[in-house]
């Protein structure tokens, strides 16, 4: 059977929201509704800053396209799941947990996947010795935010409190993490399969695949095939897919990593509701793998029937 030719009745393509990310969400989430409809599915915008989340009642199904907090944390997810609508990607547990870069380095870590040592940050922290333990340079991240929101690269020690202080602006809660020297990998994750890895390779104006270099610039090269030999492509893949499946994400998403100059590879952090815009990585997957972007959201939608 084609997936066009599946009922999934009356879809709410959730996107917008009150997180810092509702602009890459209204864009990921016209492109999704666009595709839908486009194969005939019948589709219709929901944004939950402007209805009441009681009216997804009046659907079938529901496809999440919202980033950040408020619908990639879990909390979406369990509205859905009260209200008894099914949804696209990771239940409840994995959303919070994929949201939550502290905790999910700390399930990792507990299962012996590999990923950059870390320190929570707060207004007392002794700066000095953070650097003592980690090194320099080093990544400062708020816990609970996307798409680079909040981070910054710290290559003096005088420039951590401020790291901290302008991240601490987005969340309460703020990590510092050792800065993975090498090359900068994703793995997308589609239906328990790793499709092509991407090498991103962003201008060196940015210092790291920031908001800017993810988003906005057109000077970020995107290498796939990725470079990488055969063995070291699958080698990461297996790991991808094992980290994604030890937090319980399920249907869809992205796990980032880099490749150390000893050729290791550490794993950054999973996104359980990427981007879906003409810059994001998962459509860029998904072609390399033969999908085009309609069948792709096809197949993320057919999930919810199962």
């Amino acid at each position: 059977m084609s997936l066009t030719s599946l009922n999934f009745g009356r879809v709410a393509v959730l996107f917008g929201g009150t997180s810092f990310e509702r602009e890459i969400s209204l864009i990921s989430g016209q492109a999704v509704l666009s595709a839908l409809q486009t194969a005939g599915v019948n589709a219709e915008a929901f944004d939950p800053a402007e209805r009441p989340i009681s009216e997804i009642k009046q659907y079938d199904r529901a496809f999440i396209v919202l980033h950040g907090c408020g619908g990639e944390d879990g909390t979406m997810q369990g509205a859905l799941e009260l209200l008894n609508v099914p949804y696209t990607g990771s239940g409840v547990l994995a959303s919070a947990l994929g949201m939550d870069k502290t905790r999910t380095k700390q399930l990792w870590l507990g299962c012996g996947v590999p990923t950059p040592t870390y320190a929570r940050l707060t207004a007392d922290t002794d700066f000095t010795q953070v650097v003592q333990e980690l090194g320099l340079p080093l990544m400062v991240k708020p816990t609970h935010e996307g798409s680079s929101i909040g981070m910054r690269k710290v290559e003096r020690i005088e420039d951590l409190q401020p790291a901290y202080q302008f991240a601490a602006q987005y969340d309460r809660e703020i990590i510092a993490e050792t800065w993975i020297t090498g090359r900068e990998y994703t793995v997308v994750i589609l239906a328990g399969k790793a499709l092509p890895v991407i090498r991103l390779q962003p201008h060196q104006s940015h210092g790291f695949y920031d908001f800017d270099a993810k988003y906005k610039a057109d000077d970020t090269q995107y290498l796939c095939p990725c470079g990488l030999s055969e063995a070291d492509e699958q080698r990461l893949q297996a790991i991808a897919v094992d980290a994604f499946e030890k937090v319980g994400a399920t249907g869809w998403g992205r796990i980032d990593a880099m490749q150390d100059e000893q050729g290791n590879f550490w794993l950054l952090e999973v996104n359980t509701v990427p981007g879906m815009t003409d810059h994001s990585l998962v459509p860029m997957a998904a072609r390399a793998a033969g999908l085009d972007f309609q069948r792709l959201v096809l197949t993320i939608l057919a999930q919810t029937l199962n």
